[in-house]
């Protein structure tokens, strides 16, 4: 069982770390993109998609593809990264009960 859970683990914890980089890529192509076109906003648009369509959209509509994949990718590379680190820490501390029950 404790080797299970190390594996377990182990195997999320490089998943986060192949994830991270895949989005951080990603993210990074997409905001380079934004950056070149002089495209900004802030963070209250991403995480809010009404002010996004009123406010950003509306001002940069030829470049709602870029932007508006801009920000899916964050907020899925935020969750994901969210629940691989709650997963990590959730197993790790069932891994420190073992260890002491043995």
């Amino acid at each position: 069982m404790y080797l299970t859970l190390i594996i377990i683990v182990v195997s999320l914890f490089i998943a986060m770390l192949f994830l991270n980089i895949y989005f951080r890529v990603n993210v990074f192509k997409q905001y380079k993109y934004l950056v070149q076109n002089n495209i900004e906003f802030g963070s209250k648009h991403i995480f809010d998609d009404e002010k996004m369509a009123q406010e950003i959209l509306t001002k940069y509509p030829e470049h709602k593809e870029q932007i508006l994949g801009f920000s899916h990718n964050l907020r899925k590379s935020i969750k994901m990264a969210s629940v691989l680190v709650a997963l990590i820490t959730l197993f790790g501390g069932i891994l420190m009960y073992f260890r002491h029950e043995t």
